[in-house]
């Protein structure tokens, strides 16, 4: 996709609009230190005439002296342009990167299985580090540079109109020559970042599965893959350097013209015009110090290819949308919810499998359900459908309070929703920092007496007399050694100090030890309490928390009812599985506690 003029003006005023202040102070600095680039060459051809007339050693002196001074304060000038420069570069890009990231955690569940998190690292930071020289200098750069062009061609014209028009042709020349070799090269730019991207993806996917790569023998394989991605980086980045040296050279082979050029023409004047030697010594400092800004330009035309890469892919990633519109205006008041499915199927887009089908049942505010069900059945899908990580293709699931009527999920805002409605995944994710930020999830408003108040309450005491610094405990490398019955534990806590309505508890399928999952069945119970829930169960002693039974199958619900009559039944499924548990396992049903 070709970036336009209009894109990069467009992303320039977005992001330094807030910071007007701070580019004004920049532009002044920038024309002071042009000023000085063009003041001090003079005081030396001021210098060079003085000594050639014979004029004292103290006119000689103070001319040097002014020349120290003026150097000294442009010196002053570069340093503070150089800091305020970096200074707004920072800001904006962090700001950009924010928002990007706060974007992509707003994108639904589909865009993250396309996209790795090594990818995604690589995007939201190698890109965007890629616009940090574009914002910090390419703008100030580009406008001082063309400013110094200007007034240097303005005083060449004015020792002579010949030198005049042979160095505005050659520097017309050199820029439309650079204009049109950066816009071929943003797609090699381009190229370049994707690869990287991709780069980042595979050492992340091979990096987390280093153990199963060593013990499966696909070390070789995985050595063979990563030569091939760095062999394809080096011909992509090979590509696009090739542009950027062919930049430089047309601009070295250009000015090697004009000194010539320059050369003839200043010895003619001298010979004929009488120009002086400090003003031939003038002109070629003008033609030097005008390399200078030429060849910031070519920099700065460099960083606008891989800038326009960037911006190529960045307006491509804010342009990507959710399947999942959060436009709700509803609400849900505090209190346990009322669950209503309402002849529920779900299909991926694209695919014909039937997911759900059909699925319509109710679940009283205050009770709990349990979810049984083969692999594939659908719990998860149901699930997820209420917390709208996906939509249901045809039917309805309403949310209400007692007392108020049902509101359909899609008319409630995703966060409120989620934050009535809170799930225990069998992963859960661990953060690194203290134990108390993982329980807390970094919220500074919850004290540390709320979250012992909670541990106390789901008996978990116990466990926080495992982590030797309790609250302070820094949990790093992922779980820190828990097992996954330990890390739902603190989970639970996470959603026990949000005070849901419903609480989803997707069950470590892992077998655990006697203590965890003593405490793992205390705490659900305590979870549930004033609550509706919903278990995803991968054992039968976990629903005996539950009032209601679903079992489904192939997307379908096979029995649904009470969980005392259900057990009570000789012909239901669940009896059926009670029966099957106690033949293998001698275990009998306990009633709730």
């Amino acid at each position: 996709m070709r970036v336009f003029l209009s894109q990069y003006t467009a992303i320039l005023i977005t992001y330094l609009r807030p910071l007007q202040g701070r580019v004004a102070m920049l532009l002044v600095l920038l024309i002071c230190t042009i000023g000085i680039q063009i003041i001090n060459p003079l005081v030396i051809r001021q210098f060079i005439d003085t000594a050639e007339s014979g004029s004292s050693l103290s006119a000689l002196l103070g001319i040097a002296a002014a020349f120290i001074g003026i150097a000294i304060i442009g010196q002053v000038l570069g340093i503070l342009t150089t800091y305020v420069s970096e200074n707004v570069g920072w800001i904006v890009t962090n700001k950009l990167r924010e928002e990007l990231t706060l974007h992509c955690l707003r994108l639904d569940r589909e865009f993250h299985k396309l996209h790795s998190p090594g990818e995604m690292i690589e995007r939201l930071d190698g890109d965007i580090n890629e616009l940090a020289t574009y914002f910090s200098q390419f703008i100030f750069i580009l406008v001082g540079n063309f400013l110094l062009l200007i007034g240097i061609l303005l005083l060449l014209w004015s020792i002579a109109w010949s030198i005049g028009l042979t160095v505005t042709v050659t520097a017309i020349v050199a820029l439309i020559a650079l204009n049109y070799l950066r816009r071929i090269s943003i797609p090699y730019w381009q190229s370049v970042r994707q690869s990287s991207a991709a780069f980042f993806s595979f050492l992340e996917e091979h990096i987390n599965g280093a153990e199963e790569i060593r013990l499966s023998g696909a070390i070789g394989y995985v050595m063979r893959r990563l030569y091939q991605m760095m062999r394809q980086q080096l011909d992509k980045e090979y590509q696009a350097e090739k542009l950027r040296v062919l930049s430089l050279c047309s601009s070295i082979i250009l000015f090697g013209l004009a000194y010539s050029a320059a050369f003839l023409l200043s010895n003619s004047l001298f010979k004929w015009a009488g120009l002086s030697i400090g003003t031939i010594y003038l002109i070629f400092y003008y033609l030097g110090l005008l390399g200078a800004p030429l060849w910031q330009i070519i920099d700065q035309v460099v960083n606008l290819q891989k800038a326009g890469a960037s911006i190529n892919r960045i307006t491509d990633l804010k342009g990507m949308q959710s399947h999942i519109p959060d436009n709700g205006v509803g609400s849900l008041p505090e209190g346990p919810l009322h669950v209503e499915f309402d002849s529920v199927s779900f299909t991926y887009e694209g695919d014909q499998t039937v997911l759900l089908d059909g699925v319509s049942f109710q679940l009283a505010s205050g009770h709990v359900l349990g979810l049984l069900g083969r692999t594939g059945s659908g719990k998860t899908t149901l699930v997820r459908l209420l917390l709208r990580i996906h939509d249901v293709t045809s039917g309805a699931i309403r949310l209400k309070i007692d007392g108020l009527p049902p509101i359909d999920v899609r008319q409630i805002p995703l966060g409120v929703l989620r934050d009535r409605v809170c799930i225990v995944t069998q992963e859960v994710q661990l953060f690194h920092g203290s134990l108390r930020n993982n329980l807390t999830l970094f919220d500074p408003a919850i004290s540390d007496k709320d979250i012992l108040d909670v541990i106390h309450q789901l008996g978990l005491t116990t466990l926080l007399k495992r982590f030797p610094e309790g609250l302070n405990t820094i949990i790093a490398n992922g779980s820190n050694g828990l097992s996954a019955g330990e890390a739902q534990l603190l989970a639970l806590v996470r959603v026990f100090l949000r005070d849901p309505g419903l609480v989803i508890l997707d069950e470590a399928s892992s077998r655990l030890d006697p203590t965890t999952e003593h405490m793992l069945q205390f705490s659900i119970g305590a979870l549930c309490k004033n609550r509706t829930g919903i278990i995803i169960a991968h054992r039968l002693e976990t629903v005996r928390y539950a009032d209601e039974i679903m079992i489904l199958e192939d997307g379908r619900i096979k029995e649904f009812g009470s969980r005392t009559s259900l057990a009570a039944d000789p012909r239901s499924r669940f009896n059926e599985l009670l029966r099957t548990a106690f033949e293998q396992t001698q275990f009998t049903l306990p009633n709730r506690l």
